[in-house]
Parts: C-alpha cells; sequence; structure tokens
C-alpha cells in the first residue's frame, strides 16, 4: 500500500519519538497550571471583596453602638473588631488581617481596574499586593494615574521585576522631594526577631540605608580582621558572630548600654535534661519567645549563662497561688508563674510575649473578681485595651485554657503554653 503526499506530510507533524510526546504532554500540563493560577487569582478577588464587607459590617456595628464611652473612636472599634474576627476566623495574625482588609478596601473603593484585573486572572494577588503598596505611599489623588502606569506591567513581569518597575513609577509621580520622604519613613525604623528552624532565629533591622550599609561595612570589616590561617569560619560566619558579641556584650555608649549590659531570658528545662537523661516524656526545653532548644543548648545555659533565669517546667512548692480579694497587685512569684504559664498574650492567634504584656483580671476587679491564677492572663496592651473596649468576652475553662467570644458570636479557645500544677 502507497502513502499519498498528503498523509505523509500528516505523518511529520505527529510525535513520534519520546521527547516529543514529553514535550506535548508538559505543554498541557502548563496550560494547566496557568489556568489553576487564573483561578486562584480570581478567588482572590472575591475574598477581597468579601473582607471589605466585614470591614463595612463593622463600621456599621460601631456606628450603632458608640464605645466612645469606653474611650475608643467608632472607626477605632470597627478597625479592631473587624480584623480581630477575621485574623480569629482564619487563623492568621492580626496583622496580617489587617493588611488584608485595608488592601481589599483599596482594591474596592480606589482601585477598581486592579480589582477587576485580578477577577479575570490577569495579575496574580501578588502583583495586586505590590500595587496597592506602593500606590499607598502616593497621595490618594495620584492613585489612578499611578494604577493606569502600572497595571500594564503587572500584567508581563515577575513580582520582583513588577516591584522595582512600580517604584520608579512611583518616584516620579511622587509630588514630594525625596528628602521629604526619608524624614518621614526615617520614623518607621524598627527591629524585630523572628523565629527560624533548628535553634536558629532571624533579627532583623529596619533602618535608614545609610546607617544600614555602615552598620554591614563595620562587621565585614572586623569578620575580615579576624581571618588567620587556624580560622575555621566563613566570612559570613564570623560577619554572625562579630555581630551577635557586638549586641550582646558590647559598648553602645550612644544608648547608655555598656559592656555585659544583657536582657533576662527564661528558659524552661524538663529535670531529667539537666541530669542528662532526657526521656520523649519529659518534651523538649523551651527558649522562651522562641520555642524547643536542643538539650545541649538548655544544658549550656542552664549551667554557665547568668544572664538566664534557670528554671524547672514544674513550680517550686510555696508559689503563691491567690490573695483573692485581698490585694489587687499580683504578687512576683504569681507573675513568674502565670508568665511560664502563658508565655504570650492569651488572645487567639496573637504571639506577643508574656513578658511585654500586662496580667489582666479575667473578671474585673471591680466586679469582685479575684487575684488568682484562674483569673488572670497576659494579655498585651492592645488586646487589653480591646477586651475592655469591645464585645470580645473570655473566660477561664480551666487548667489555664481561655475560651473567647467574638462579637460575631464566634467562639475560640487558647491553651496555655505550660501546663503547671496549680
Amino acid at each position: 500500500m502507497s502513502i499519498t503526499p498528503a498523509a505523509r506530510e500528516s505523518a511529520a507533524v505527529v510525535p513520534t519519538t519520546a521527547t516529543a510526546v514529553v514535550d506535548g504532554a508538559m505543554g498541557v500540563v502548563l496550560d494547566t497550571l496557568v489556568d489553576v493560577e487564573r483561578m486562584i487569582a480570581s478567588l482572590t478577588a472575591y475574598r477581597a471583596v468579601a473582607l471589605d464587607e466585614v470591614r463595612r459590617l463593622a463600621r456599621a456595628a460601631a456606628a450603632d453602638h458608640p464605645s466612645s464611652d469606653r474611650g475608643w473612636s467608632a472607626e477605632v472599634t470597627a478597625r479592631r473588631v473587624a480584623a480581630t474576627e477575621v485574623g480569629a476566623a482564619l487563623r492568621i495574625s492580626e496583622r496580617e488581617a489587617e493588611q488584608l482588609i485595608a488592601d481589599s478596601a483599596a482594591f474596592v473603593t480606589e482601585l477598581p481596574t486592579t480589582l477587576a484585573a485580578l477577577r479575570e486572572g490577569q495579575i496574580s494577588y501578588r502583583h495586586a499586593s505590590v500595587l496597592v503598596d506602593e500606590a499607598r505611599s502616593l497621595p490618594e489623588a495620584a492613585w489612578e494615574a499611578f494604577e493606569r502606569a502600572a497595571l500594564p506591567e503587572a500584567e508581563t513581569r515577575t513580582v520582583g521585576g513588577f516591584r522595582q518597575c512600580a517604584r520608579a513609577l512611583r518616584e516620579r509621580l511622587h509630588p514630594d522631594s525625596a528628602e521629604t520622604r526619608r524624614r518621614a519613613a526615617t520614623e518607621l525604623r524598627s527591629v524585630w526577631v523572628e523565629s527560624g528552624r533548628d535553634g536558629m532565629a532571624w533579627l532583623t533591622a529596619h533602618l535608614p540605608a545609610e546607617q544600614a550599609i555602615g552598620a554591614y561595612r563595620r562587621l565585614t570589616e572586623i569578620a575580615t580582621g579576624l581571618a588567620g590561617s587556624d580560622e575555621q569560619r566563613t566570612l559570613s560566619q564570623r560577619r554572625a558572630d562579630v555581630f551577635a558579641d557586638l549586641l550582646i556584650d558590647g559598648v553602645t555608649l550612644d544608648s547608655g548600654a555598656g559592656r555585659g549590659i544583657r536582657a533576662t531570658v527564661l528558659v524552661s528545662v524538663p529535670a531529667l535534661t539537666l541530669l542528662g537523661t532526657p526521656t520523649p516524656a519529659d518534651g523538649p526545653a523551651t527558649l522562651e519567645g522562641y520555642g524547643p532548644i536542643s538539650p545541649e543548648v538548655a544544658q549550656r545555659l542552664a549551667a554557665h549563662a547568668p544572664s538566664f533565669v534557670r528554671l524547672l517546667t514544674h513550680p517550686e512548692t510555696g508559689t503563691v497561688l491567690s490573695v483573692g480579694r485581698e490585694r489587687y497587685a499580683v504578687p512576683r512569684d504569681l507573675r513568674l508563674w502565670l508568665r511560664i504559664r502563658d508565655e504570650t498574650c492569651r488572645f487567639p492567634g496573637c504571639g506577643r510575649a508574656a513578658a511585654l504584656s500586662d496580667i489582666d483580671h479575667t473578671v474585673d476587679w471591680q466586679h469582685q473578681g479575684a487575684t488568682r491564677h484562674d483569673n488572670l492572663a497576659h494579655l498585651c496592651e492592645a488586646h487589653h485595651q480591646l477586651k475592655h473596649r469591645t464585645d470580645w468576652r473570655v473566660h477561664h475553662a480551666g487548667g489555664g485554657a481561655l475560651e473567647w467570644r467574638a462579637p460575631s458570636g464566634r467562639q475560640y479557645r487558647t491553651e496555655p503554653a505550660t501546663r503547671l500544677a496549680s
């Protein structure tokens, strides 16, 4: 049987090798991935609309029930209630919830073209977040022009490439001088810590550029000077060690802190860990504000570090757990006991350290609440205020657990970091 010229031409475009088959399948899978990403982007647009509706409802509720007698305006009450409701419901931090709500409000009310592009899957939510983040630093009168110029770039660039492009557009459209903006940005300088894996953490500083570059160069110069024939550490490792040495035990004349000034940190260590014979039932040793650490590090800290408070996971007998109605102030040993039990603010999702939080009477002292371990819990200043100024409610459920009821009626439970005998 002979093959016609048409059949011979058709056969030439049909994949005949394994490589061609794989390439064809890869194309189909990549098309599917693109479709999925478009669907995800569209869903985040609908999420933005829902989040903005939460904001609107919270504002309406605050307007109907003014809380000026509690010290907050209706606007502040609505913002705090919306953020805490969303954070608790989605199991995200309050800061992340505030950011989502603020971005959603911007999309719905100020950047409708961006919201439409997101709904159609033309851009990702990360691109949209970059756009609103840069737009927010401009006067509102410039938002429309910025969106019109930036959105086409978002449809063709990576997130990193788009951020660089958006910043350049923002520079051209901003009416304030660079120096004016630098002075304002300097007010936002800060330092924060974030836990990592395997006993490590990130310490991050947001500084004026000249200070950050200067500090990095000084670290590099000192670390470079430590190099020697018997030096086993890399430059990066030496730089990190110098950084820690300067902050923990260095002389910082400008701040008034001298050599050897150290913060006090709590380390909770199972008794058998100190003896070098830990068992799985003991649980890990923990560093306050971080989490589990290795037995070796715990033993070293408990034995040699004078700036660490050495504690067993069970409190010593005799700790005062209650002074009833005799006095409002929490005695020192009970404060320490509560700090070990709670470790952080006890509001759902909050991770602020107990050491930086208030000890709150769950049932107010003025309402006959006793100064007892089962009527006390750590709340950071923001959530302490929230408890007293909004319709969030809480009660002790036993064993150190707290049960919270949101203004929406949803309920949440927070457990103690450490269960202590009472």
